[in-house]
């Protein structure tokens, strides 16, 4: 090596750790200044830790997650609700058999149910329907 290689290798080494002790410097006053306005969250946050996480852990298990406790209600509504349903659809289910029971013993129900129903008549028979309902006029006179 030459004396201006030797040199100029020196220059470097020297340039290089300007380079390094003005980073660390310059590192270490932006850390004091991020340090001293991050102190009281870092400090409460250290001091709080465990609160804060079993805080977010209820959080996430009663409100955000899949089985949450808000869903696990609402769940127990419907199944309430079908219950019910279920309870009516059984009570009707007694009565559909009670009559089918009935209908399969006495012939002269087929023909009650087929009258009332289904307004079936004889053939020397003549239906009258009549309804309870009130006609509506389209203009406001009464009628007599």
């Amino acid at each position: 090596m030459s004396i201006n290689a030797k040199g100029l290798q020196l220059c470097c080494l020297y340039f290089y750790d300007y380079i390094i002790f003005t980073y660390f410097c310059t590192q270490n006053i932006i850390e004091n200044t991020m340090s001293s306005r991050l102190y009281p969250i870092w400090n409460f946050l250290s001091r709080n830790k465990y609160w804060i996480v079993v805080t977010v852990g209820v959080l996430i298990v009663g409100f955000f997650d899949e089985n949450s406790l808000m869903k696990h209600i609402h769940n127990q509504i419907v199944i309430h609700d079908m219950k019910k349903q279920i309870e009516r659809y059984d009570a009707q289910y007694e009565q559909d058999e009670a009559k089918l029971k009935e209908l399969k013993r006495n012939p002269k129900a087929i023909t009650k149910i087929a009258r009332e129903n289904y307004f079936m008549k004889a053939d020397d028979e003549d239906i009258f329907v009549l309804s309870d309902d009130e006609k509506k006029s389209d203009n406001n006179e009464t009628t007599e």
